[in-house]
């Protein structure tokens, strides 16, 4: 379900014309964050949003990354960071 998730991610992030790549750390973090024994795998699209969606969008929206950058996500000190090459 995460994959499928951050796989949508990945495609809306294409139409800006832009590739991510998120690490195994950085999913981790993620799959734990968003996985609840009560309730499954339903926070799992807000721990997304919340741990990439939302710190990608500000590094997007600041102009950090431009058109044909790859960017990758990791952690750094529990926190995603995000940077192109």
């Amino acid at each position: 379900i995460a994959l499928l998730q951050i796989n949508r991610l990945q495609m809306r992030v294409a139409d800006l014309e832009l590739k991510l790549v998120i690490d195994d750390q950085l999913l981790n973090q993620v799959l734990e964050a968003g996985f609840d024994p009560v309730y499954g795998a339903r926070p799992l699209k807000r721990a997304i949003q919340q741990l990439i969606e939302n710190p990608l969008a500000e590094d997007i929206l600041s102009g950090k990354f431009g058109p044909g950058v790859t960017i990758k996500g990791t952690l750094d000190k529990d926190i995603a960071v995000f940077f192109g090459d």
